[in-house]
């Protein structure tokens, strides 16, 4: 037998008195009082900008992002392209477009991968050197200025914190 289906019952919302105040919006949270995911993402955020600006002024002719593909290339030597955007947080295309940069200047270069036509490695150049010479003081005076003014012990509670933190999210992989 066919029933119609019947909405469920429900309560009308009761109708708001136009006399009634207004509930007010909370406050922009305080600093003190930001979520720390926040917290440690505009950190993050205000770390790039100020290493791409240090970048910039220097002449060296990069943008902070390829500046930081640079760096990545070097530590990861012969990785994937793939492998280098995930390290630096990016997509792979954006990782493209400053290894196409880098590789344009000499100081990169793709290879193929030995396992894997599809993939290409990432090998920086002897010419890479002279110009990561140049963007590691720069990324060292970004952090010594962040961090100027903690104390030894907290700088090192705040490397072991990260790096729990790290290691808890990539072991979700």
């Amino acid at each position: 037998m066919n029933r119609p289906m019947r909405a469920a019952a429900r309560r009308p919302a009761p109708a708001a008195r136009a006399d009634a105040p207004r509930p007010k919006p909370a406050p922009p949270a305080a600093a003190d009082d930001a979520p720390l995911g926040c917290l440690v993402n505009d950190v993050a955020r205000l770390l790039r900008t100020d290493f791409a600006a240090r970048v910039s002024d220097a002449g060296l002719g990069l943008t902070g992002g390829e500046a930081r593909a640079l760096m990545h290339a070097v530590a990861a030597e012969g990785a994937r392209q793939t492998e280098i955007a995930e390290r630096m947080g990016v997509e792979p295309m954006t990782l493209c477009g400053y290894v196409d940069r880098l590789e344009g200047r000499g100081l990169v270069e793709r290879r193929p991968h030995p396992e894997d036509r599809r993939a290409k490695r990432i090998v920086p150049t002897d010419e890479a050197g002279d110009t990561l010479g140049a963007i590691m003081p720069l990324a060292h005076e970004v952090m010594d200025d962040a961090l100027a003014g903690l104390p030894e012990e907290d700088v090192a509670a705040l490397r072991r914190a990260l790096e729990h933190m790290r290691a808890r999210l990539t072991s979700k992989g």
